[in-house]
Formats: structure tokens, sequence, C-alpha cells
């Protein structure tokens, strides 16, 4: 397996390479999704084939796991960022797109769970864009 992406936390005291492909790229609706990103949805990367290193600062890596749910959540223990996990009863790499500091060449697959869309979370392509901050 050739290396295919590199990634880190926001205060770079986390980093991790990722060997192998992603099959799959889904952006989830979900309600636990909304609550762990803080956001309308999350852009996860999955894999059954792709393999995890941590190179720098797995002692900083925290895993939170939601109680009777398959939700699990691993985030960088100094700053907050989301970062890989693995779930291993279903031998499955989750990847927080954003995590990653190499560049994506594939688009999400699909919009998941949008049953639960935030009620926001609709025609933003139509509202203004801006190159940088307001002001």
């Amino acid at each position: 397996m050739k290396p295919s992406s590199i990634g880190s936390c926001l205060c770079q005291q986390v980093s991790f390479e990722i060997t192998g492909e992603f099959e799959q790229f889904y952006l989830c609706h979900c309600q636990h999704c909304q609550k762990d990103t803080g956001s309308a949805h999350a852009a996860n990367l999955f894999s059954t084939t792709a393999k995890l290193k941590w190179v720098k600062g797995k002692e900083n890596v925290k895993t939170f796991i939601l109680p009777e749910t398959r939700h699990v959540k691993c985030f960088c223990s100094c700053c907050g960022s989301p970062l890989p996990n693995f779930l291993s009863a279903e031998n499955l790499l989750v990847v927080p797109a954003g995590c990653l500091d190499t560049e994506l060449t594939v688009q999400p697959y699909a919009h998941i769970f949008i049953s639960s869309r935030a009620t926001w979370d609709e025609g933003l392509e139509n509202i203004p864009m801006m190159a940088g901050p307001p002001g």
C-alpha cells in the first residue's frame, strides 16, 4: 500500500499518516455529527483496508464513545480538533476530511441522514461568499 494521506490537528501536536485508499466519503447530517462538529454535518472518509499510523502526539488523542450508539469521536486533547478513529468491531477507519493536510481528489458520494438536516442548511450556495473575513 502506498501512503495516500497525511493529516494533523489544529495545534500541530498530533499528526498521522493513512496508508491506503478511502472507499467512501459522506456528508453526515445526523444529530450526533451535528453535535460533535458544531456544524450542519460531518465530512467523513471511510476505509476497511487503509491503515492509520500516528506520527506524532498519539498520547494527546482522546476518544469519546456515545453510549448505546455506533458514534465514536477521536480528538486532540490540546485543541479539540477531530481526528481519525478505528472502529474495530466494524473493521472501519473513519477520517474527518478536514483534518487531512493532503488534498483530497474525491468528492463526497452523498449526503446521509438528511432527515436530521439542520433547518438553516439549505440554499447555502445562494448566500454571499467572501474570500476572507467580513469587514
